[in-house]
């Protein structure tokens, strides 16, 4: 039985960890009062709001985490800049806003211009789909202080102010939609590569998977990018909202249990989710091959539930019907209920349950 903390990540000190660095965040706040970007508190929130008169900007930060060092192994760079701008705008989308800049930070031991090449063009790509400027960054030869490459960006995103998201509002009878995604999005990998160099040794990501495609090949398959198809439901700056959406969640790492909970703001709300998608064949392959623990592999990964949205019923057709004009495969997974519980049925068949406070 493999966990994500044999792997060498502690969910709950990180957790920790994040509620000490907002208190010092939160700290700043006050240097700004009464000036243009005062900073509004959000805890537990998907960004951080700079107050700008009749709207906010919304600022949140991420990286590729370790699937950065997969693109090593098997010397391919250019998807990977799909999932950096995934982890970002992703969040930002959360709270109502349209991303409109990332920026970026890439730290290397040494520099070699082709690789960086090779991920700028790939992140130029995915952002200029989404109608995102990447107006600066950062590379940064740092030997001594990483061994391994290491990718962040921060995004900034406008929302109005009453185009905020208000998941206050999400109430029991709400439907739950699901959106599926690809393979591991850019989360978990530390658990991914452990299970796979355990079972395959060092050079794992050579090893067939299936019908020809390397393991490592299958890991690297780019992360869907959901922020401009949901702002067809929410609307733009200065666009209508086309959809009543309550709240979405980005379910990255923690799965659907932590993501979910965040905007389950109301402690008499929970959620009855018993048609998710199922897991990409080869998560179920590597479940298998690692012993994983169903509840660990949902508090682990999204299983391709990449994003959920949280709308009234009677607005799930049309949503779903925008979404496939997009491109985006979604279904109604589920329904919000009066009882402080996460239920979801587990591709296994298995009810598992979760505190939803």
């Amino acid at each position: 039985m493999t966990t994500y903390k044999d792997a060498g990540v502690d969910i709950s000190e990180g957790d920790r960890a994040s509620m000490n660095a907002y208190k010092h965040a939160a700290s700043t706040f006050a240097s700004r009062k009464g000036r243009i970007g005062a900073p509004v508190f959000e805890k537990d929130g998907y960004g951080g709001f700079l107050n700008m008169g009749n709207h906010y900007l919304v600022v949140s930060d991420d990286s590729t985490g370790s699937k950065i060092d997969l693109a090593f192994d098997c010397r391919k760079f250019d998807t990977l800049g799909a999932d950096l701008a995934a982890m970002v705008a992703d969040d930002a989308v959360c709270t109502g806003a349209e991303s409109i800049a990332i920026t970026n930070t890439i730290d290397v031991p040494k520099i070699d211009a082709s690789v960086i090449d090779q991920l700028m063009s790939g992140l130029a790509n995915a952002c200029s789909e989404q109608k995102i400027a990447v107006p600066a960054g950062e590379i940064a030869e740092v030997p001594g202080a990483v061994t391994n490459a290491v990718w962040s960006a921060t995004v900034v995103g406008v929302v109005e102010k009453d185009k905020v998201l208000k998941p206050e509002t999400i109430a029991a009878g709400d439907a739950v939609l699901s959106l599926r995604c690809t393979v591991a999005r850019s989360n978990g990998f530390s658990l991914i590569r452990k299970i796979l160099s355990d079972a395959f040794g060092p050079q794992w990501f050579k090893k067939e998977w299936k019908k020809g495609v390397s393991w490592g090949e299958i890991m690297l398959t780019p992360s869907v990018i959901f922020s401009a198809a949901l702002l067809k439901l929410i609307g733009r700056f200065g666009e209508e909202r086309a959809v009543p959406v309550k709240g979405l969640a980005h379910i990255t790492g923690g799965g659907i249990p932590s993501k979910l909970k965040r905007i389950l703001k109301r402690s008499d709300t929970g959620a009855e989710l018993t048609d998710l998608w199922l897991p990409h064949e080869a998560m179920q392959d590597l479940i298998k091959l690692g012993n994983v623990p169903t509840e660990e592999a949902y508090r682990t990964w999204n299983l391709s539930n990449g994003m959920l949205v949280v709308l009234p019923e009677k607005d799930v057709p049309q949503a779903l019907k925008l979404l496939k004009g997009e491109g985006i495969e979604a279904k109604r997974a589920g329904t919000i209920t009066s009882e402080p519980v996460i239920r979801l049925k587990a591709f296994t068949g298995k009810i598992i349950e979760f505190p939803a406070v």
